[in-house]
């Protein structure tokens, strides 16, 4: 499977915005648009749990080429904690509940934005890598800490 790439951000982001969808880019996905040096396979998406939002979600994605069940669909509108998308022009993780990040708005009021990209600040992308407690994650956290410190000199004012 290929890698995540960019222009695939800049149609999520541009098909988000047509359609007014409320979310974050979390995950590794979101580090690398803060200039985390590492590649990713799919793309983790913080989606604000509302039935409205997760209407003009399934339609933001539908417009991207994904393919939806009902049953994914009605997921997406209820804001299922966890939606995985592999049937369309790249594989995307839907979380409506990420672990270490206790709601959307507080993600919402510390987020950055990046290039019209909306992504989830460092300490939430490190704090919920931190809360799954997976091995691959666990592994990463060091390299994000690092990058975390980095950025955060590059960013203060």
């Amino acid at each position: 499977m290929a890698a995540f790439e960019y222009r695939q951000a800049e149609e999520v982001r541009d098909a988000f915005a047509r359609h007014s969808v409320r979310y974050l880019f979390i995950g590794k996905s979101g580090a690398l648009l803060l200039g985390f040096p590492d590649t990713t396979q799919d793309a983790d998406i913080f989606i604000e749990q509302s039935t409205e939002n997760g209407t003009v979600t399934v339609a933001a994605l539908r417009e991207l080429g994904f393919t939806l069940t009902a049953a994914q669909a009605d997921e997406i509108i209820r804001g299922k904690d966890f939606v995985q998308l592999k049937n369309g022009p790249f594989d995307l993780d839907l979380i409506f509940a990420p672990d270490g990040i206790e709601t959307f708005s507080d993600a919402w009021r510390r987020h950055v934005e990046v290039e019209g990209f909306p992504v989830c600040h460092p300490d939430d992308i490190i704090a919920s890598k931190a809360a799954t407690n997976r091995q691959k994650d666990r592994e990463s956290l060091p390299r994000l800490r690092a990058f975390r410190d980095y950025w955060l000199g590059l960013n203060s004012d």
